[in-house]
Parts: structure tokens; sequence; C-alpha cells
């Protein structure tokens, strides 16, 4: 017996040195992963923020594989026009996914739950330290659901007081422009948003070919953000303050209340300035049929001179190379103006969060893949695309007795922008950009610190502001008279609007509003997008009737009435956070 056993050890090991395999009974050449989940998996993740969809490639698929033995299948609402149709089709087949980051407001997660999508993550928790750190905001996102249970985790989760602004250096939305073109000009005034028109055009003038020859447009729109209206023309309304809400607009400082579809309402005004724009060529003619990524290209390209949020502009296109040159994209003054900025939310933001679908193949390592999300190397790992994270260590920064510092190739990935930055294979190889995480899910903040009191989000530290020193950015201060950063010089000119970063829960519609919900909004996007592009003003005011007499034979004051009720119990619930945190 001890004689044939002998054997067959000697046979199994002449066979694996041969093979290179690992000894059945031993270790070696094994993953972290591949030792505690033996099986290999293919998690699908429903997420309506992603704006790339497939299995997830790169650095950051290499660390989920060594750590979890699993792959990353995106699947992705915003690729679709219509959205809304890709969840409703997974729901009804039973299954959202293995991940599902969605919204748990307006009804959604209790719909979920009621239908047995979601797993009850409350038996999965022991000995997970990160989601056990952050269970109080597992349980404010949970009790949308309606039941007991830990059924969800938010994004953004904050340690800092709501009332304040969650930016720390350019307010959530302002007019984003290429600076060196405005100071070209001599800093014209600008004493409302429509004056901004013949401002754009000068500079359009000036501004020639973008880097690869293409024509330059002040404004490329495109479809794939689209909610309950034209999104492009409602991020144009928060620089007065307002917030879009289904169907209405809410000003979070003073209360007030607007139908999108009032005649007269703030979006209508945008959706006027952007056909004006369309009028003077300044809208590129490819805005219908693009999408947010086509134009984070042209951006970076130089293509567009105007961006619709700060950091778009700031991490697209304000590379090292055209900062050089004295390139560059900065806020502007618009004298009436009062820009929308979100304040730090306690509990999360709610209306992105995270949940594991109820039909997954193991639970528990999906719970221990979420645990690591909100862990130090987790959130330092997962961000959006436009780089408010810091990467894994010692790939793009270090540490250092002067604090975190970027490395050479943290340099090149979030100041210069390389296009083709290469990652080395150790890190999992292919090009940085196509190995950023397209969860576009930020776990916490980016004004958070870790453990040792260093911020997670690189742009704030003295080292980055210490390289990125430029030009442009001493421009500004010495034009606006201020060593302020632009959030610090609106604030105190009185120039921001503060979301009280708080969630509410509202009443999710009964099933008929939803009906009526989703055949007006497709009508309000639709519309919207023909009156930009009208030939002339009279087709312009031609469809806006149209629009409005469609709405109200599609019943859309009944969805509307019980929107605003809505609207006035959150602005109350608003009103509650800022006094609570002042």
């Amino acid at each position: 017996m001890r004689k044939k056993l002998s054997q067959l050890v000697s046979v199994i090991m002449a066979v694996c040195i041969l093979t290179g395999c690992g000894l059945p009974f031993g270790d070696q050449g094994k993953t972290e992963g591949e030792n505690k989940y033996p099986e290999f998996l293919t998690i699908d993740v429903f997420d309506t923020q992603a704006n790339t969809q497939g299995l997830q490639r790169g650095w950051f698929a290499h660390i989920v594989r060594e750590k979890f033995n699993m792959q990353l299948n995106i699947i992705s609402q915003n690729q679709d026009h219509n959205g809304e149709a890709t969840y409703e089709t997974m729901r009804a087949s039973g299954k959202l996914g293995d991940l599902i980051m969605t919204n748990v407001d307006d009804g959604r997660l209790s719909e979920m739950v009621r239908e047995g999508l979601v797993l009850d993550m409350t038996s999965y928790l022991e000995g997970h330290e990160n989601l056990q750190k952050y269970r109080k905001q597992m349980e404010a996102s949970s009790a949308y659901a309606g039941v007991d249970g830990l059924w969800a985790i938010s994004s953004e989760i904050s340690e800092n007081a709501a009332s304040e602004p969650s930016d720390y250096d350019e307010t959530t939305n302002a007019p984003f422009i290429r600076f060196d073109l405005y100071k070209q000009l001599g800093y014209p005034r600008i004493s409302t948003l429509e004056n901004i028109l013949p401002v754009l055009k000068e500079m359009q003038n000036i501004a020639g070919k973008s880097d690869s020859g293409e024509d330059v447009y002040a404004f490329s729109l495109f479809r794939d953000w689209d909610g309950g209206a034209m999104q492009n023309a409602g991020a144009l309304t928060a620089l007065y303050g307002y917030d879009v809400q289904d169907f209405v607009l809410l000003n979070p400082a003073t209360g007030d209340i607007q139908s999108i579809a009032d005649k007269d309402s703030i979006y209508f005004r945008m959706v006027k300035l952007l056909f004006d724009a369309n009028q003077m060529g300044l809208v590129d003619p490819d805005s219908p049929y693009q999408n947010y990524e086509t134009v984070a290209s042209k951006v970076k390209d130089g293509a567009v001179l105007y961006t619709f949020w700060p950091w778009m502009g700031t991490s697209l296109y304000n590379s090292d190379d055209h900062l050089a040159q004295g390139k560059g994209f900065e806020s502007i003054v618009v004298e009436d103006a009062s820009y929308l900025t979100w304040g730090n939310d306690p509990d999360g933001r709610q209306s992105f969060s995270l949940m594991i679908g109820s039909n997954t193949k193991d639970p528990q390592r999906l719970v221990d893949f979420v645990d690591w999300l909100y862990s130090p190397e987790g959130i330092e790992c997962c961000g959006s695309p436009t780089g408010n994270f810091r990467g894994p260590e010692n790939l793009t920064w270090e540490m250092t007795e002067d604090g975190p510092k970027l490395t050479d190739f943290g340099v090149d990935a979030f100041i210069n922008m390389k296009p083709d930055l290469q990652v080395p294979e150790e890190f999992g190889g292919g090009t940085w950009t196509e190995g950023v995480s397209w969860f576009n899910f930020k776990p916490l903040d980016k004004q958070e610190v870790d453990e040792r009191g260093n911020p997670y989000y690189y742009g704030m530290w003295q080292d980055y502001r210490d390289r990125t020193a430029t030009y442009i950015t001493d421009d500004w201060k010495a034009h606006y008279r201020t060593e302020l950063t632009p959030i610090g010089y609106f604030e105190e000119n009185n120039m921001i609007t503060v979301v009280p970063g708080t969630e509410w829960a509202q009443d999710e519609y009964p099933d008929y509003l939803k009906t009526v919900q989703e055949q007006c909004k497709q009508t309000i996007i639709d519309y919207s997008w023909r009156m930009v592009f009208s030939e002339s003003e009279d087709e312009f005011y031609r469809l806006k009737e149209e629009l409005l007499g469609t709405l109200s034979r599609l019943d859309y004051d009944s969805f509307l009435e019980v929107n605003i009720e809505n609207a006035k119990k959150r602005y109350e619930v608003l009103k509650q956070a800022a006094k609570e945190s002042p």
C-alpha cells in the first residue's frame, strides 16, 4: 500500500513538473482570490450611471480577479436612449444582476425587494469591518425598502457638515469656459447668462481648429443622461440655483418650485438659449446623435469651449501640455447667477446606491467584494473616469515623509492625462484610462480622508497643488483679485446655492401615474431637442405650443400635482437638514 502511494505521488509530481501546475496539496501559483474562491465567476453589474459596458478591462479588472477570482460584466443603462426600458426588461426577467447600482428612492428599492430581486445582507456581515463602519448609512438606504433588512449601501458617504459644500475648489455647477480665449477678448462682463453667447461666438472665431484639426463649437450636447427632461438644458438651470426633480425645478434656497412645462419656466429659457446658440453656429451639429463619451473625447481634443460642469473641463482638457501652452478652462462670473452646489451627505447619496442581486451564485463573495469597495484600498481604486480618486498605491502615488505624492506614472495619468499610458504588467497591463473602474461609483465623498488623515482625492494634496500651479490659475486669481479658490470666491460674493446634504423618501407613484410620467418624459425630451435644432424662431415657438398641448392631452397636470407636493416635502427636509447641520 505504501509502495503504491509513493509511486502515485511520484507520478503526480512528475506531471506537475512537466505541465507547470501547482501540486494538489499546495497553493503554489494560485492568487489570493483562487485560494479563497476556487470557482471563477462572471458577475453581471446593472449600473444606471456607467458610461461604458461589457467586460471590465485593465488594472481594476486585474485587482478584482486577483482578490475575488471573478470578472465584471457591466450592463449600462446610459448606453440606451431609452435606458428605463433596460431596467424594466431585466426586472421582468427576475434578475437585475449580481450587483445592482441605481437609486433606492422613488419606490425603486421597495419594488425590487417586493419582487425578490435584492439580497438582504444582514446575515453575511460578520467580520466585515468596513460595512459595519457604515451600517448607519446602510440602514438609511435600506429604509426605502419599507421592510426590515440591510438591502443597500449609498455612495459618496461623508463625515462633513450637510450645509457645507462637498466640492472643495469649484462649485458643482458653474459656467466653465476656455479662460485663455476669454482673456484674449479682455474679460468681457457677463451680466446674465444670455450675454455669454456673443462672447462664446468671439471665442469660437479666434479658437481656430481643435488639436486634431476639427471644427470648434461652444456647446457639444449629448442625450444619454436625459431623465425627466433634456439634461443639458436642466444643467443650465442649475446656474440659477434650480435642481430638476421629475418635471419640476426646485430652488433649495428660496423654496421656489416651477413646472418644467410652465411657458415661462427657467427650463424653457435654457432651451431657448441653446436654440439661439445653435442659430449662431455655436452648437455641435452632431449633438443629437452622440453620448457623453463622444463629447468627452471632443473636450480633450479642444473642440469644445464650454463645459456644463467644472470637473469636465478640468479633468478632460486641462492637461499639463495644454496648461504649458497657456490654454485651459476656468469658471467665470455671470453676475445675476447663483451656482448650485451639493452639500456633504452624512447618509450618502442614496440616489445612487449599491445592492446585491438575490439570485447571485455566491452571495458571500459579493458581500466580501462590497466590503472591499468600502475599505481604504477599494476607495482609492474605485472612482469616476474623471479622476476623483487616487489609484493604487505605488502605481499612481506613494507615501513620503511629507505626505502622499504622485509618482511619475501618476503625473502622466492625472495631470498629463496621456491617453495611451501603459500600465505595468504587474498591475494588470493595458492603458490607464481603459482600466479605470467602469462603475462610475464613488464609495465616499471626495473630501474624505483615510486613517492617516490624508485625502483620498489627490487633487487636495499639496503635492498636486504645487505641480499644477499654472499661468491660467494665477491669471484667474489676478482678474478676480482674490487668493481664494473659485468656490470660496463665489461663496464670499453670495453666488452659490447649496443643496443641503440629505436624502428624503419620496412616495412611490401609483402605476397609472408612472405611465403618465413615462409618456410625458419622452414627449418633453423629444420636443426639447427638436426645439433646440429648429430652423427658425417661428418653428421653435410652434413646437413649444405643440409640446404644451401634447402634455395636456397626456394628463400631465395630474402627475404635476403629485410632483409639486413631493417637491414641497423635499424642501422641508432640506431646510431641516440645514438647521441641524449649521
